[in-house]
């Protein structure tokens, strides 16, 4: 961004900045939309910028783009109100609108923002701002959907599990928290509460929010076309108990989501050659309640069991599909095996770091035919099983999770539980960093563990790792066995990368931003244990965790709304839409100039 000099008339505030014709919901979408294209600077907000102060604030102005002389009309500038931020940006929106110059006019909503700047957008990438005007759509009914279920859905958590949050426990509680946590923002993506083409009905029925129980349905496929891995679980059903008896003896039953069956499910068939082979049952079997990623389902029969299943949606962009590719579970399984392996270098670690099983899995050859079968360790009952997505999510009673979990295990210090669970997760990770290894651990994958005077961790989804080979190969030289081969690197600036953008990002900077009466403190606890962690871990990837980001001046900031909807592969560039970076302040720096 460059800063104009222009004096008064040019800097005339508009006659309205406030959203007069918008509600609570979209101000509040439409001002996390901008923020989000602001950091990944799309049409250049931040690089083609200028920046102005007005009697109100900063503004950032950003001139019409020079069109072909086919377009008849230039667009005119545009002006965002802006304000100090330092996660992830230098700044934020102030208010949810974009000013459109000569005329003043006010866009005060996802549809009319969104429409001004795609017309400064290159004519290949207009198609993505139309798509993520849909997305908005959808997580604007969202919103409302969850704003008017509020105290309903607070009632029924109360009533299933008790009017205490921090004695919802074991695996069954976890759910009530996920029910919590899918009820609040991302830290990062604006629109993740939205799922593409699901009604309201449909999320009623079968979203994490609501809370909902439901039977799965269930597919026989020929054995010999499906890849098992693994031992099912005692309670899968045989075909003759689904009502087919008469295959019986050839077929292997596959869970299918309610909301896959139909065209996703006949279109996956017919793609395999099963249409014509497969059976689906007609009597639904296995109640289930959705987890927090909503495709993963926790199996009422045995709590410990986690199914997950591919959802014909998407979320966290539109290319970020639910479904599941076959070698995704092969990674899962081998990253569990990798991670088994370093822990048992450390032996601090055993009792403190758990992981569920992820080595059962089964599939017919479609990301829509596929089943991952998650165990969770034993004897978790008796303890708070919490996902780090729910500790800034109201509780019923309107206080935050996280302070009903300090009052229960920390006598009321908010930043002691942190503390507590921040020394580990960077002693852990920076362990894992220091064998080559870097984890899509992101606040959904990583649960606290809680009993009196012990905090735990508690790891799934091991299947989105980065792996410097050749750091790992003079520890743990495997092989390994993942299926994707971005899995893989020589360097250790990718794999520095993705702990950046997911640990110290999501895992710690986000508790220090998101609770902003807490901010220094907390920004001082995050870099204080973080240097901890790096001098624990010694030796030259010290040194590179220092270099890259503890005193790096700009740290990698996921560009999500880029590469997951607004550009195509081939216009962002992306290789993997989940590891495509822009770059942000570093907020840890010493000095805290960007803080």
């Amino acid at each position: 961004m460059t800063r104009s000099t222009m004096t008064a008339p040019a800097m005339t505030a508009p006659a309205s900045t406030s959203p007069t014709a918008t509600d609570t919901c979209e101000a509040e979408l439409l001002t996390r939309v901008l923020s989000a294209l602001l950091r990944e600077d799309v049409v250049g907000l931040r690089t083609r910028g200028t920046m102005l102060r007005r009697e109100d604030g900063e503004w950032l102005r950003l001139a019409a783009p020079h069109l072909p002389e086919s377009v008849d009309t230039e667009p005119g500038a545009l002006l965002l109100p802006l304000v100090e931020d330092g996660f992830q940006c230098e700044w934020a929106a102030r208010l949810p609108l974009l000013v459109r110059e000569p005329d003043g006019t006010v866009l005060d909503s996802c549809e009319s923002v969104l429409g001004a700047l795609r017309a400064f957008a290159e004519p290949a990438d207009r198609a993505g701002f139309e798509a993520f005007a849909e997305e908005c759509r959808q997580t604007l009914e969202t919103m409302r959907l969850h704003a008017e279920t509020r105290t309903e859905i607070a009632d029924h958590l109360t009533a299933l599990h008790g009017t205490d949050p921090a004695r919802w426990t074991g695996l069954t509680g976890g759910l009530a928290y996920d029910t919590l946590a899918a009820r609040i923002d991302h830290p990062v993506y604006p629109t993740a509460r939205g799922r593409s083409g699901l009604s309201r009905d449909q999320l009623r029925a079968y979203a994490p929010e609501f809370h909902p129980r439901f039977a799965l349905r269930w597919l026989a496929v020929p054995r010999e076309a499906v890849t098992l891995a693994g031992a099912l679980p005692e309670f899968w059903p045989t075909p003759a108990e689904l009502g087919l008896p008469e295959v019986a003896d050839t077929h292997v039953a596959l869970p299918v989501h309610p909301l896959t069956v139909g065209a996703p499910l006949e279109a996956a068939l017919r793609e395999t050659g099963l249409a014509d082979r497969a059976l689906l049952a007609e009597r639904p079997y296995l109640e289930v309640v959705p987890t927090l990623s909503m495709r993963t389902v926790a199996t009422v029969a045995d709590p410990t069991v986690h199914l997950k299943l591919p959802l014909a949606t998407a979320t966290l962009g539109l290319r970020n599909k639910r479904s599941i590719k076959p070698g995704t579970l092969v990674d899962g399984a081998a990253g569990q095996r990798l991670l088994d392996a370093a822990a048992a270098r450390e032996h601090r670690f055993r009792a403190m770091v758990l992981h569920a099983d992820e080595t059962t899995y089964a599939h017919a050859g479609h990301e829509l035919l596929a089943v991952l079968c998650r165990r969770y360790p034993a004897g978790l009952d008796g303890a708070v099983v919490v996902p780090l997505a729910a500790l800034l999510a109201p509780a019923p009673d309107g206080r935050l999770v996280l302070d009903h979990l300090a009052d229960r295990f920390f006598e009321g210090d908010p930043l002691a539980l942190l503390d507590a669970f921040l020394t580990l997760l960077l002693d852990w990770q920076t362990t894992l960093f220091g064998q080559g290894i870097a984890l899509e651990s992101h606040q959904q994958n990583v649960s606290l563990v809680l009993r009196p005077r012990s905090v735990r961790l508690l790891f799934k989804d091991n299947d989105g790792p980065r792996v410097n080979t050749e750091r790992l190969g003079q520890i743990l030289p495997g092989p390994w066995g993942f299926d994707d081969t971005r899995t893989f690197t020589t360097q250790d600036g990718p794999v520095a990368d993705l702990f950046a953008t997911i640990t110290v990002h999501l895992c710690a900077g986000a508790y220090a931003f998101g609770l902003p009466e807490h901010r220094t403190a907390l920004l001082s606890l995050v870099r204080d244990r973080l240097t901890e962690a790096v001098a624990r871990l010694g030796g030259d990837a010290a040194d590179v965790l220092r270099a890259r980001v503890l005193e790096a001046p700009r740290l990698p900031v996921k560009a999500m709304v880029s590469a997951g909807t607004l550009l195509s592969k081939e216009r962002s560039g992306a290789a993997d839409i989940n590891k495509h970076y822009t770059t942000g302040p570093n907020y840890l720096l010493r000095d805290g100039s960007t803080a």
